[in-house]
C-alpha cells in the first residue's frame, strides 16, 4: 500500500531502472550503490535490505524470466515500490541511430539534486514529451553555461579522430551506470563540448542502463558521418553483459 510522504510531496525519493536480460539483471550491485548513496544523500532510513527481498521477489516471477524486461525501484522515506515492465527498444532503432535535439530547459549543474537520480524527474520527462511530438528519440540538455551535459534519459559521448569524449561530471549529469562501465573499459577523453563544436565530430552516441548503447544518426540539423563506434561498441557490451 503506497502512502503519502516527503517522496510524494515534495520529490524527496530515489529511483533506479534496471535491465533484465532472460531473468538476469545487468549490473543490479552498480544500481544498488548509487540509490544507497542517494538515499543517504535525501538523509532517508529505509531498510535496504527490504529492498533487496522485493527485488528478489520480483525477480522471481515468471514473465521476468522471459526476454527483455526492465526492473525499477522506487524509494521514499515510508514506500518501496518494485514494478516490472517490457524492454520496448527494438533492434531497428539500433540500426536507423537516434535523432537528438537540445532541451530548452537547461541542467542546473550547481544543484546537488542534479547528481543522483531522485523523484525530481519533472525536467527530463517534459522535455522527452516535447521531443517524441516533434519525432526526436533525445533532447539533449545543456547546464547554465552553454555547455552539453547529458540527455533527459541517457549521458552523451562523441568520437573523434578514433578517441571517446565525454563532457565530465561537472558539467551536471546523473553519473550513468553505462557510463561508468565505459569509463571502467576504455580510454575517455574529458572535454567542455559546445553545441557549435559538435560538428567536429564524426560519431556521437548515448548511454542508459535500458537502451545500453545507442549510436546517434543526427544532432539538430547535424548529421554525422558515422555510428560505427557507437555499434561496435554495443556489440561488445552485448558480448559481455547480454548474450
Amino acid at each position: 500500500m503506497f502512502t503519502a510522504d516527503e517522496g510524494y510531496y515534495f520529490g524527496l525519493g530515489a529511483f533506479e531502472t534496471i535491465a533484465v536480460e532472460e531473468g538476469k539483471p545487468v549490473f543490479l550491485e552498480e544500481h544498488y550503490q548509487r540509490l544507497l548513496q542517494a538515499l543517504q544523500f535525501f538523509e532517508l532510513q529505509v531498510d535496504f535490505e527490504k529492498i533487496q527481498q522485493k527485488v528478489q521477489e520480483a525477480l522471481g516471477e515468471e514473465p521476468v524470466k522471459i526476454g527483455r524486461k526492465v526492473l525499477k525501484i522506487t524509494v521514499s522515506q515510508k514506500n518501496i515500490v518494485v514494478s516490472t515492465r517490457e524492454n520496448t527498444y527494438r533492434e531497428e532503432d539500433y540500426r536507423q541511430g537516434f535523432t537528438a535535439a537540445y532541451a530548452k530547459i537547461r541542467r542546473n549543474e550547481p544543484s546537488p539534486l542534479t547528481y543522483h537520480k531522485t523523484l525530481n524527474y519533472g525536467d527530463c520527462i517534459l522535455e522527452k514529451r516535447r521531443a517524441k511530438a516533434q519525432g526526436i528519440q533525445e533532447p539533449v540538455f545543456l547546464n547554465t553555461r552553454g555547455e552539453i551535459a547529458e540527455g533527459a534519459v541517457s549521458n552523451v559521448f562523441f568520437v573523434k579522430d578514433g578517441q571517446i569524449m565525454a563532457p565530465p561530471l561537472s558539467c551536471g549529469m546523473l553519473p550513468g551506470i553505462l557510463r561508468q562501465y565505459l569509463y571502467q573499459n576504455y580510454e575517455i577523453h574529458e572535454r567542455i563540448i559546445l553545441p557549435g563544436q559538435v560538428p567536429e565530430f564524426q560519431e556521437m552516441f548515448v548511454t542508459n542502463s535500458l537502451l545500453g548503447i545507442m549510436p546517434v544518426r543526427q544532432m539538430e540539423d547535424f548529421v554525422f558521418p558515422s555510428m560505427e563506434t557507437g555499434r561496435r561498441l554495443r556489440e561488445e557490451y552485448r558480448s559481455r553483459y547480454v548474450l
